[in-house]
């Protein structure tokens, strides 16, 4: 962190108003709010204070710039500037008008019990201690810093900075007691947590703007009279001239301020916009390229499966072939095959077939349930219709991740074998099998195919 007189010293050599918002911005919480409390709650009034201090703080730059910390002298500046702003205002306000304002804050106020005794007199109390017990406090309880960095500030180790914060905290504590407040052990945490306050929203910018402001006006005046003292003008008017003079300089000097607030904050706008529109762009090109790697990773899904029914027709067909070479006539056997019938399966023969034609589809379903695992359960949707696929997602999630596994242990558990016994054609793209699984005595079941594209999928199972 950039120490305060560094952030002054830049201030005062170059003019820099980015190094003075700086550090407007670092400790306005802290003369808001000592400046608020001292103001009976008048935010108005505390923000008056607040431009004050600030544009004291700007005038007097160059004497300050050699203080590493400026949260002392800030503090104190806040208590002499309220102080004199509580005077006028009483002056201006009548005693019934403070006292409504008094009773509505205190009807509405929220705090502690204990910060309500406190929070009146803590200001006063601590402009009774010395300069460095009201520092050791402010950077320990105001600022809540760690006692390492308290340490660093004030030029002491960690425990010689606990030590001085101790005794500087029971210092407070006789005080308060000596105007009968007594305190808990719980003081130091009644502080941190309710000494400081957020100031409002852009009051660092405004205070930084008006108190440069207020800076440049006063340097045009002091300039002015220099002139007139050098050119022995009369007094009364000289007072005139520099009315005349000064009026316009200030009010286009504090336009010109407002002019650049604006376009600052239209700058900051239009950051904030560049950066949402690049965060939007990012997260919209990772939905692209997530949304593509999905449809990349179906796709190969489907080949995949597509490859490997390809591979068992032509297994069959080898098969077919090895068994009827060329010349030789076909068997009663082979003739009831392609009549319709084929011989039985065994269950340590089935493979995935794909869905190639009606048989190899019925194959791959049913090494697909016996298989009961993940991939195969991705297997077997492919080799559904799409509504017997959309019923079957629905039960696997009402039931669990171990549904297809179940499924498959329940429709293939005493299965030894299956086989198709007749095939009838109800279109070009319609198929009934009736398939015997299990032994002889077992009833047949009646299962529609349908073709879907060039895959052939289960459609319905019928009953006999």
């Amino acid at each position: 962190m950039i120490p305060d007189g560094e952030l002054l010293r830049r201030y005062v050599d170059k003019q820099s108003e980015s190094a003075f918002a700086q550090l407007v911005q670092r400790h306005v919480d802290l003369v808001y709010s000592a400046a608020l409390r001292q103001v009976n709650g008048d935010t108005h009034l505390a923000q008056d204070v607040s431009q004050a201090v600030f544009t004291t703080l700007a005038r007097k730059a160059a004497t300050l710039c050699q203080r590493a910390n400026l949260s002392g002298w800030l503090y104190t500046a806040t208590h002499f500037a309220a102080a004199k702003a509580v005077r006028t205002e009483r002056r201006r306000s009548n005693h019934e008008q403070k006292a409504q304002a008094m009773h509505e804050l205190v009807s509405t106020a929220e705090a502690p019990a204990e910060w309500e005794r406190i929070g009146p007199l803590l200001d006063g109390v601590m402009h009774e201690l010395s300069a460095s017990d009201r520092e050791a406090i402010l950077l320990r309880f105001f600022e809540n810093r760690q006692l390492a960095e308290v340490g660093q500030k004030l030029g002491v180790t960690e425990d010689g900075a606990r030590k001085r914060v101790d005794r500087a905290l029971e210092k407070l504590r006789r005080l308060l007691g000596k105007r009968g407040v007594s305190t808990s052990a719980a003081l130091a945490s009644v502080i941190s947590v309710s000494a400081v306050q957020v100031a409002p929203p852009g009051l660092a910018a405004a205070l930084t703007a008006a108190s440069l402001s207020g800076v440049a006006a006063t340097s045009i005046t002091i300039e002015i009279l220099e002139f007139m003292a050098i050119s022995k003008v009369k007094l009364a008017v000289g007072t005139v001239v520099v009315a005349g003079l000064v009026t316009p300089l200030v009010i286009q000097y504090q336009s010109q301020c407002r002019l650049r607030e604006q376009v600052l904050a239209l700058r900051q706008q239009l950051d904030s916009m560049g950066a949402l529109a690049a965060e939007n762009a990012q997260l919209s090109n990772q939905v692209v390229r997530a949304a593509t790697d999905a449809r990349l990773e179906q796709a190969q899904h489907a080949e995949l499966l597509r490859l490997r029914g390809e591979v068992g027709v032509l297994r069959r067909q080898a098969a077919q072939r090895a068994a009827n070479p060329v010349g030789r006539p076909a068997s009663d056997q082979q003739k009831g095959e392609e009549a319709g019938q084929q011989q039985p399966i065994p269950k340590e023969s089935w493979a995935f077939s794909g869905y190639g034609s009606p048989e190899a589809g019925i194959q791959s379903l049913f090494w697909a349930l016996h298989q009961g695992d993940s991939n195969a359960f991705q297997a077997y949707l492919q080799g559904l219709s799409p509504d017997l696929r959309a019923k079957i997602e629905r039960d696997a999630e009402s039931r669990g991740p171990n549904a297809f596994a179940e499924l498959g242990v329940h429709e293939t558990g005493d299965m030894a074998a299956f086989q198709i016994l007749k095939k009838v054609a109800l279109s070009d793209d319609k198929v009934v099998l009736e398939i015997q699984s299990g032994a002889a005595d077992t009833p047949s079941q009646m299962i529609m195919m349908k073709r879907f594209g060039s895959d052939w999928k289960l459609f319905d199972q019928l009953k006999n």
